[in-house]
C-alpha cells in the first residue's frame, strides 16, 4: 500500500488527531502535575511549564473532539496543523533564543516535545493534502 493511499484514508485524520490529542494530554499533565520536579532539572522555570500544560489543556480537548468525527473539517485540521507548527515554533525559541538557558536535560526534552509535535504537525498536512477535494473537471469541448 502506499503512503499516498494511507494518507488518504478517510480514517487516518481522525487517528493522527486522537494520537495528538492523546500524546498532547500526556505532555499537558506531566507539565502541569510535576513542573515542581522537572525545572531544577530542566532549568526552566515551573511557572513556564505550569503555562505550556495549562495552554495545552483546551487544544486537547479539541483535538480529542475532531478525532470523534469520521472526517475532520479540512479548515479546522488546518488550523491544528498551523497550531502545532507554532508549538513548534515557541519550543525552539525557549531551547535556543528566549529569556531562559535551559541545561542540556532541558534542550533534549524541549527539543524532543518539539519534534513529536512536528511530526503530528506533518502527518496532519500530509492527510490533509491527500484527502483535499479534488478540483471539478471542465465540461469537454464539443
Amino acid at each position: 500500500m502506499s503512503l499516498q493511499r494511507v494518507f488518504a484514508n478517510p480514517k487516518f485524520l481522525s487517528r493522527v488527531l486522537l494520537v495528538d490529542g492523546l500524546a498532547t494530554g500526556a505532555t499537558a499533565l506531566l507539565l502541569l502535575f510535576a513542573a515542581d520536579l522537572l525545572a531544577p532539572l530542566l532549568q526552566l522555570p515551573a511557572g513556564l511549564l505550569r503555562t505550556a500544560g495549562l495552554i495545552c489543556v483546551p487544544f486537547v480537548l479539541w483535538v480529542l473532539a475532531l478525532s470523534r468525527r469520521p472526517a475532520p473539517p479540512h479548515r479546522a485540521m488546518a488550523i491544528v496543523v498551523a497550531i502545532n507548527v507554532a508549538w513548534v515554533a515557541g519550543s525552539a525559541w525557549v531551547a535556543f533564543g528566549g529569556t531562559w538557558q535551559p541545561s542540556a536535560l532541558g534542550i533534549a526534552f524541549v527539543c524532543a516535545q518539539a519534534l513529536a509535535v512536528l511530526a503530528f504537525a506533518e502527518l496532519g498536512w500530509f492527510g490533509l493534502r491527500a484527502s483535499r477535494p479534488a478540483p471539478p473537471v471542465a465540461a469537454a469541448a464539443r
